[in-house]
């Protein structure tokens, strides 16, 4: 993938409708022929954009360590890199989510298992995810919301692999990268993006082919959490644009739906009688 012209750290999909360059989401300026850098728009508009927070994305970078320091102890405490092996380091036997586990009321691996990793590939491919969207997103909507998110998504997708998997564990970042995949297409829709042409619409529908046709993946698990990431967006970014709210309620309320998630988890792994 490109780096924008102006930011070489900054990885895009987009280019200026009339130079070519390419360009991220803070150097687009939406034009009625396209998108354009600010150079071939002559700062005539004033660009949207969907950063408007925090410079650093702290809250991603730091989730990416907690991430990366576990995964380095499941591999020491004998779990196979290459994930092959199946849940084989203590790590990830007491860390992983299912209906059986919870129900016994191990409700902590509802939470766990979205930090945990079954080999190396399994982890960079979450990672570098996270790094791409938190860095856009994170700016964007500020580390309180941006965290609110991640946690949403990823009890979300913790819930909806339970509903779909009756039986094996599940574990992963997957979730929590689908939730942080919708809410950035929710958040530059608000800020008058196309998400399409900022490429992370495509991103969402390659990741959905590869969900549905690559046997062994958790299909309830993302698409939980791109559920539970969209609807959490939608909640604090334009819901406050309809209803006037006090400014911690829309924060509380995308935060309910994690709650309402865990409350699902535990109910759907409850046995019969």
């Amino acid at each position: 993938m490109e780096a924008c012209y102006r930011h070489p750290n900054r990885e895009t999909g987009v280019r200026c409708s009339n130079c070519e360059r390419p360009i991220c989401p803070d150097c687009m300026t939406t034009t009625p022929v396209g998108m354009r850098c600010p150079e071939c728009a002559r700062q005539r508009t004033k660009a949207r954009t969907i950063r408007s927070g925090v410079d650093e994305p702290v809250v991603t970078y730091v989730l990416i360590g907690i991430n990366v320091l576990v995964a380095l102890e499941t591999f020491f405490g004998g779990a196979s890199a290459t994930g092959g092996g199946g849940l084989s380091s203590s790590l990830l036997n007491d860390g992983s989510v299912s209906r059986f586990a919870v129900d016994q009321g191990d409700y902590w691996r509802i939470l766990t298992a979205g930090f945990l990793h079954t080999g190396m590939i399994h982890l960079l491919f979450n990672m570098f995810g996270l790094y791409i969207l938190g860095g856009l997103l994170e700016p964007a909507i500020g580390r309180l919301r941006f965290g609110v998110i991640y946690f949403v998504s990823l009890l979300a997708g913790s819930f909806g692999a339970l509903l779909l998997e009756p039986t094996a564990p599940t574990v992963g970042a997957s979730g929590a990268i689908f939730g942080l995949m919708g809410a950035t297409v929710i958040v530059m829709r608000n800020r008058g993006l196309n998400p399409w042409e900022s490429g992370i619409g495509l991103w969402i529908g390659l990741n959905l082919l590869i969900t549905f046709t690559i046997p062994n993946i958790s299909i309830g698990g993302h698409i939980g959490g791109l559920i539970g990431g969209a609807v959490a967006a939608l909640i604090m970014v334009d819901l406050p644009d309809r209803v006037r709210l006090p400014q911690i309620a829309p924060t509380l309320l995308a935060g309910a739906i994690g709650v309402a998630a865990v409350a699902g988890s535990i109910a759907v792994s409850a046995s019969p009688g």
